[in-house]
């Protein structure tokens, strides 16, 4: 609410009053955080004979140094601090609430303008949509939704299109929860002040504070309950509504600090505070909500038991695939999994405790009874399907059950031998070495009675299972 205070400098009327009106109003404002990120919005791009290119603004949040490292955003430019001045003095480092000309190395003039914004390197990342609390003067025009202003933050200016979430307008006097549709990109936080113009004529209609630089999508139906917490809820209530819009997604630590305009030791305790009270999850730098950890062990059970119920006979769904039609992040994906109650991990297939592949005793015994009588030579799986007129996919987890079992070696994924030809051929090989320190292709094959198509994936698989170790045209024995 404004309030206008009548005051004469001649005769001094009222000076006094207006003096502790604008101390009382000082007092309330919150201080800026000199221990958040830093952020300059650029106000001047000049250049100085022998220094180069010079920027100044007053310093947002957190403090900066010479010879920091720091970005230049919407352009992503990355540079240095060559020299600072704060108040028209030389100095080493720089606080927020502070004016402040930063000497940038290796930046053209040209490549900066004002609304530009200086920052931490590599925290911060732009946007074209703003979720906020939008106030209207009382003696403004009305504002209807889809209507564009101009939108002014920090230094920066450009044009947006207003989407009001509760009204179709809102009358002079008013708020309400909106989302601007920035024409260009903006650097903000939460937490952020700005105000919004009029197209035409150029007149100052409002303003307010920004809750989320990074809103999710928002249907009408979905409701501003978590908008109510951006705006009023406490540091870990406003971090935990964050995380949760982001579902799967996550939000990593860095993320959650370059995302709310705070002191970053105050938002690293109301994670570390969410982390302990098993509101968040965090893997790694990632945060995950406990509520889409839940919705994704929910998902995950029903999509193993419908996998089960069409696949009786497989081990379980391949890691990669649960992945994909989960749509979950690689970086976590086991270690949800690993978290989820109920489910159980066989090397690359995910299945639920308890279930055991529908594979019949005569289906074993089929297979058995085939490759018994093959030795190394034993049929590729299609060929073996073809024989015993068992489909494909099915007999891939009959195989799979029985090496399990230890009935059965896999070679590779299409050439398995009985576990009798196994310990045969290692018997054989055994005798070869007690008498020669090496072993040829040709010594194998002859050994075996077989041909190199067979001989050469063995050699291969016997390799990979650290049995023997190829040095050249020959191999050795690793242990005898």
């Amino acid at each position: 609410m404004r309030r206008v205070i009548p005051v004469s400098s001649k005769t001094g009327h009222n000076i006094d009053m207006l003096k502790v009106l604008i101390k009382e109003v000082a007092l309330k404002a919150e201080p800026k955080p000199t221990q958040g990120l830093f952020r300059l919005p650029v106000d001047r791009v000049f250049t100085l004979k022998g220094f180069g290119t010079v920027v100044t603004g007053t310093t947002l949040s957190g403090t900066v140094r010479v010879d920091e490292q720091v970005e230049v955003l919407p352009s992503g430019i990355k540079t240095k601090v060559r020299g600072l001045h704060s108040h028209g003095k030389s100095a080493e480092q720089a606080f927020a609430g502070q004016r402040t000309a930063l000497n940038l190395q290796g930046v053209e003039k040209d490549d900066l303008r004002r609304g530009d914004m200086v920052v931490t390197a590599g925290r911060f990342t732009t946007t074209r949509a703003l979720d906020a609390r939008l106030e209207i003067l009382d003696d403004s025009v009305p504002v209807k939704t889809r209507s564009q202003v101009h939108f002014h933050l920090g230094t920066s200016e450009t044009v947006a299109r207003i989407v009001l979430y509760e009204k179709e307008q809102l009358a002079p006097g008013q708020s309400a929860y909106c989302q601007f549709r920035l024409n260009e990109p903006v650097v903000a936080q939460a937490g952020d002040r700005f105000v919004i113009r009029r197209i035409s004529p150029l007149e100052t209609i409002g303003g307010g504070t920004v809750l989320d630089s990074s809103p999710r999508k928002r249907r009408r139906r979905d409701g501003v309950d978590d908008l109510l917490v951006l705006e009023s809820g406490s540091m870990e209530e406003r971090i935990a509504a964050k995380v949760s819009n982001l579902s799967l997604g996550g939000m990593t630590i860095s993320q959650v600090e370059g995302w709310v305009r705070s002191e970053v030791p105050v938002v690293d305790k109301a994670v570390n505070e969410l982390v302990k009270s098993g509101t968040l999850f965090r893997f790694d730098d990632l945060l995950l909500h406990k509520d889409s950890f839940e919705m994704f062990s929910r998902r995950l059970t029903s999509m193993l038991k419908e996998f089960h119920e069409i696949n009786p006979t497989s081990q379980g769904i391949p890691k990669e695939e649960a992945r994909e039609r989960l749509k979950a992040d690689q970086r976590i994906f086991s270690d949800l999994v690993g978290k989820a109650a109920g489910v159980l991990v066989r090397k690359d297939r995910i299945s639920l405790k308890g279930f055991s592949a529908a594979v019949t005793d005569e289906d074993k015994a089929r297979v058995l009874k085939s490759l018994l009588n093959k030795g190394i030579e034993a049929p590729q799986r299609q060929d073996l399907a073809t024989e015993l007129g068992i489909k494909d996919a099915p007999l891939a987890d009959v195989l799979k059950v029985m090496a399990g079992e230890g009935t059965l070696k896999r070679v590779n994924d299409s050439f398995y031998i009985s576990m009798q030809a196994y310990d045969s051929m290692l018997d054989t090989l055994k005798k070869h070495y007690a008498a020669n320190d090496t072993m040829t292709v040709a010594e194998f094959r002859d050994l075996m009675g077989t041909t190199r198509k067979y001989a050469l994936p063995v050699l291969e698989f016997l390799d990979a299972s650290n049995v023997t170790v190829r040095v050249g045209d020959v191999r050795k024995l690793l242990h005898k």
